[in-house]
């Protein structure tokens, strides 16, 4: 049975994980007879969305590993404690927190900074060559970790894209049900969020990348 590590970002899509996301990553893996611990940073978020009204508020301030326990219901550790050698795959759904709270790609694009535990973990679980998944928006981060113009995908938007081939991959356009291998670094990823249109096609998505990881030796 396969042991897989989940690094979430938060609880929430405009400022943490993406919840969706989560729930169909964690889903997906159970139906795949793998099993999964999740990992978050203990840190503070970039910023408290409302998320009815769309509004930073301004005087809130969240943890993102308290944030990303209501996901896990309370089965969480601190990313700082995720040791490659007990898992055989890292998956990493997306969100704005990926992008926020694990780095800061959505508001200083190529130029932004990575946080440090988390990119040890991810560079660990690349160096080990053992497979892994970045959905979304996470991508940013795989981008920085792997580099070598590893391609990889966000979907088809070509701003973002170009951020991440500044940081050292190489973009691929992909549809919202597919994923994009990469066979030499064993790294999968889908567009989920950032193309799709209901949860139905989210599920398709994450499923498709979950599986497809969890295939690889």
């Amino acid at each position: 049975m396969k042991q897989v590590a989940v690094i979430l970002s938060g609880s929430g899509v405009f400022d943490g994980a993406e919840l969706h996301e989560a729930v169909l990553t964690l889903l997906a893996i159970e139906l795949e007879g793998a099993t999964y611990q999740c990992f978050a940073p203990d840190v503070e978020q970039l910023h408290v969305v409302n998320h009815l009204t769309g509004d930073v508020a301004e005087d809130e301030s969240r943890n993102v590993l308290v944030e990303s326990a209501r996901i896990a219901r309370g089965d969480i550790k601190p990313v700082s404690e995720c040791d490659v050698n007990a898992f055989d795959t890292l998956i990493l759904p997306g969100g704005f927190g990926a992008a926020k709270n694990l780095c800061t790609f959505a508001v200083d694009g190529d130029a932004c900074t990575f946080n440090e535990d988390v990119l040890e973990v991810c560079r660990a679980f690349a160096s080990a060559k053992k497979p892994a998944a970045y959905a979304c928006i996470a991508p940013a981060l795989a981008a920085k970790v792997y580099g070598n113009n590893v391609k990889l995908t966000i979907g088809n938007d070509e701003a973002t894209a170009s951020g991440l081939n500044a940081l050292g991959a190489t973009h691929v356009n992909c549809n919202v049900d597919e994923v994009v291998i990469d066979n030499e670094a064993k790294l999968v990823t889908t567009p989920a969020y950032m193309l799709a249109q209901s949860i139905t096609e989210a599920h398709n998505s994450i499923s498709k990348m979950v599986k497809t990881v969890l295939s690889m030796k």
